[in-house]
């Protein structure tokens, strides 16, 4: 059992937890929670660390589930103090994993159907939402530019409630380029903008789309919205000048969603 901060495994722990650096230097993240490890496939969990209370409280409605998933994987107890100093919430439930990353390739997704491009996305509870909603709502892949927030992020996992490890998605240098490469293969991009030509559920989605959505306070650059095939507009009252970013987002998915019938 592990009993101290000092040591070697929980320093790294702590590194991954909170140094975008470390973690790409690594190629590995932390996912945290119950429901949250017992999503990740098993073939990219690295290691996993168990708090002692947690490990020996068989009243746990979770304890056969987590002992069955830590079965054949390596793991380390940790004592209670020392699991709480490693882990990135305030009430940690007592078990976390190292994981290894893992990205599309943008020729893997290029013959999809609908797709997100989000550029300069900041905060991480939207980037997650948004990830958790593309998956809901049937997007076929996710591409980012380097300014949006690392999807790596504690934070920005837990949001995405397992949807991170069944949503591709990419970050690319230049974005721009893709946008290119996407119209270049039958794919209509729309940004959502203020001052756009159409309000946002008139085009037809059933035909490969992809939908581009920018930073929470400055929205997309002029750059992506003039790479854009068409601006769409969401309609609002009141005194309203602009949405959440997630919230964007997610009427544009499910508009797409509504548009194929399901």
């Amino acid at each position: 059992m592990i009993t101290s901060t000092a040591n070697s495994q929980i320093k790294n722990v702590m590194k991954l937890q909170t140094q975008a650096k470390a973690r790409n230097k690594a190629g590995q993240f932390i996912v945290e929670g119950i429901r949250m490890c017992v999503e990740i496939p098993k073939d990219r969990i690295v290691k996993m660390y168990i708090s002692e209370s947690f490990y020996n409280n068989s009243n746990n409605s979770s304890y056969d589930n987590i002992k069955q998933l830590v079965a054949d994987i390596d793991y380390e107890l940790v004592e209670d103090n020392v699991f709480k100093q490693m882990s990135d919430t305030v009430t940690p439930q007592g078990i976390l994993a190292i994981v290894n990353k893992k990205e599309a390739c943008f020729e893997d997704i290029l013959d999809k159907k609908t797709y997100l491009i989000l550029e300069n996305i900041q905060d991480p509870g939207n980037l997650g939402t948004i990830l958790r909603t593309a998956e809901g709502a049937g997007i076929d892949g996710i591409i980012m530019n380097k300014g949006t927030v690392d999807i790596y992020n504690p934070k920005v996992v837990r949001s995405t409630m397992g949807s991170i490890f069944r949503v591709p998605f990419m970050y690319c240098d230049n974005i721009v380029g893709k946008v290119d490469e996407l119209k270049k293969s039958g794919v209509k991009v729309y940004a959502a903008a203020l001052g756009g030509t159409r309000n946002y559920s008139e085009p037809d989605y059933t035909k490969p789309s992809a939908f581009a959505i920018g930073n929470e306070g400055n929205g997309l650059t002029d750059e992506m919205i003039n790479a854009a095939d068409e601006r769409i507009k969401i309609p609002m009252l009141g005194k309203v000048e602009s949405l959440n970013a997630a919230n964007a987002a997610g009427i544009l998915m499910y508009e797409a969603f509504r548009q194929k019938g399901f």
